[in-house]
């Protein structure tokens, strides 16, 4: 007898809140996921263009198709909504683009050069709306046919194709005919959503718990249909599926095929369940190519972490051995500079960096100055998980790419120098105390999933702030990236910079949204990856660099990133930790052929934007 979908999730019903599922829906044909940053807040809203909507719930993932897209597991880029590579000018101040012709909107209307044309007009002409302040950089744009659009720029840049290039984030073609009859864009819900990718809505919790995707019956006049094929599955249900502890019994008992979990259920779920499997099959397990960076981020318009000295005391405060152990049980690569490492980036950057960072020094005052480099971090944690009895490389040099090349050091008595320097001390308890007297308390802002980089890195902070002598308290929320986002936090764990392509050596994505053209107040939008709010002469003049620099300029593209690496270093708004390890859990019971580390033919991850590339190839098994 075939399984339905209402039998299938019994199970969480408390925890997701169902009232009723919709009728006719075979598990077999479905794939179930867990919603990455979990439960939406407003989950009639649609419009990524205004604000955040939780669009890895299958927004971004199955409902819309960027102009191109990072396949940064291949290290290809994928021409979607866009027909090919952008053309610029000798000067960079002219760039065309070409666009993929026999493309429809969900609704039945053609994808043409109108929609991009309008997009610009109305994020250029809307405060508040994403890519508001970028496209500023346009002064003219030029219709030459249905399906190509020439934009004339203010001044040189050879990067402005970049904002509509999807890598977790880019601004992608809004529907001209959907919006063009609201009042207000940034108001507007965007409900139902209509989409050129190769998914629509069949339905959604209104407490946000889940959302339910239908394969479009015309999913050949999608990007995702005509590139790959058609998409497997034809629902795709995301679903915010509770503690670690429901996941686990959700993936044991095959109601979960892709799942985020934590470490330790993890382990739970792989010892249980011989159908599950993660993406590595041995430790560390975790997904080691992930172009992400996690850590912490400071509000630099907040006092102390308006001093850089306050900055680093507070990464000198943390054993970076310790911290990763009780983040991820130590199954991660550390990373001193805000780049993931990769092996493109071990190579492009680290490698070129080392002479650097070990020299580097911190001014302690009084003529007294501190190298905080430590060069062994990952051979440290290394010999952690040696004892644990896992099997460890004996070379140092493989050891180094696998656990990372080193930290900072942990030196709490320069820490105490750098405070008392700027006026800290402490009670007679040990307590630290600002340098008007009143105890130090500091509150970091986490997201609400427990198996994410972000919520691990926030417990591990206060863990070693609070050994440190720091009152520390953790928010869990569902609203972290609109706290972030307004700059009403003291540090948060959305990420302390912007994630790199994950192909390509060029740091724009990184280093642009420091610059000072962007600066916002506390309670305005600042652009994703510098919600700290701090920015810099010095990086201006890098990120403009970058700009007039051609795409395909490596040698110099990372000469100029180095500049604005160090300053990031030097300044420390944010702290890096380790590269995102991606704790993806597979079950191939309904579902099998997932890009695992054996058979690397796409990233892994459901909740990103590739996902829709992803599911042409996942394989049915036909159990019912």
């Amino acid at each position: 007898m075939k399984r339905r979908l209402l039998g299938i999730l019994l199970i969480v019903l408390a925890v997701v809140g169902f009232s009723a599922l919709p009728a006719g829906i075979e598990r077999s044909e479905t794939f179930i996921a867990n919603a990455l940053t979990g439960r939406a807040a407003n989950p009639t809203n649609f419009n990524v263009w205004a604000t955040w909507v939780w669009q890895d719930r299958g927004i971004q993932n199955l409902l819309l198709e960027p102009l191109w897209c990072v396949e940064y597991a291949t290290g290809k880029i994928i021409n979607a909504l866009a027909s090919g590579d952008p053309v610029y000018s000798k000067d960079l101040t002219e760039v065309t683009f070409k666009l993929r012709k026999g493309v429809y909107w969900s609704d039945g209307v053609p994808f043409t050069a109108d929609d991009v044309i309008y997009t610009v007009e109305v994020v250029k002409n809307t405060p508040g709306m994403n890519y508001y302040d970028q496209m500023q950089q346009v002064v003219q744009m030029t219709k030459i046919d249905d399906y190509t659009v020439k934009f004339k720029l203010k001044e040189p840049n050879g990067r402005f194709h970049t904002y509509w290039l999807d890598r977790w984030g880019a601004l992608r073609p809004l529907p001209k005919h959907v919006f063009e009859k609201v009042k207000n864009p940034l108001t507007f819900n965007f409900y139902p959503p209509v989409g050129t990718g190769p998914y629509v809505l069949k339905d959604v919790d209104p407490g946000g718990y889940w959302t339910l995707w239908e394969r479009r019956s015309d999913w050949n006049r999608t990007p995702t249909g005509m590139l790959f094929g058609m998409p497997q599955p034809k629902y795709v249900l995301f679903i915010a599926s509770g503690t670690a502890e429901q996941q686990i019994i959700s993936m044991v008992q095959h109601e979960l095929d892709a799942a985020d979990l934590t470490i330790e259920a993890m382990k739970v779920v792989l010892s249980r369940d011989s159908f599950s499997r993660a993406w590595r099959k041995e430790f560390p397990w975790t997904v080691n190519i992930d172009p992400a960076i996690t850590g912490l981020g400071f509000n630099t318009m907040v006092a102390p972490f308006n001093n850089k000295d306050v900055r680093w005391a507070l990464t000198l405060a943390i054993d970076i051995v310790e911290y990763a152990i009780n983040a991820f049980d130590g199954a991660v690569t550390l990373s001193p500079i805000h780049l993931p490492l990769t092996k493109a980036y071990y190579d492009w950057y680290y490698l070129r960096m080392d002479s650097w960072l070990r020299n580097f020094e911190l001014d302690l005052g009084g003529g007294k100055k501190f190298k905080p480099y430590d060069p062994n971090a990952g051979l440290r944690l290394a010999e952690y998980a040696k004892k644990r009895g896992y099997k460890i490389p004996e070379d140092n040099a493989e050891i180094r790419r696998i656990f990372g090349p080193g930290w900072w050091k942990y030196a709490p008595d320069i820490a105490e120098q750098l405070l008392t320097k700027n006026g800290f001390k402490r009670d007679k308890n040990g307590k630290w105390l600002l340098p008007d007297g009143k105890p130090w308390k500091i509150t970091i802002i986490t997201n609400t999933n427990p198996a994410h980089p972000s919520y691990r890195n926030a417990f591990a902070a206060s863990q070693a702030w609070k050994k440190f002598g720091i009152d520390v308290t953790v928010m869990t929320t569902d609203a972290l990236a609109t706290l972030g986002q307004k700059g009403q936090f003291e540090v948060t764990t959305d990420w302390p910079a912007a994630e790199p392509w994950g192909g390509h050596p060029d740091l724009f994505r990184v280093l642009e949204p420091f610059l000072s053209d962007y600066k916002a107040n506390i309670g305005e939008n600042a652009p994703w990856g510098n919600y700290m709010r701090w920015s810099n002469e010095k990086m201006d003049d890098v990120i403009r660099k970058l700009r007039v620099t051609p795409w395909n300029d490596s040698t110099n593209l990372i000469n100029i990133g180095i500049e604005g690496l160090k300053l990031l270093v030097s300044e420390m708004p944010g702290i890096p930790t380790f590269n995102y390890p991606g704790v993806i859990v597979w079950n191939e019971y309904y579902w099998t052929n997932f890009p695992g580390a054996e058979n690397m033919y796409a990233q892994p991850y459901h909740h990103w934007p590739n996902f829709k590339y992803m599911l042409p190839f996942l394989k049915p098994t036909g159990r019912k």
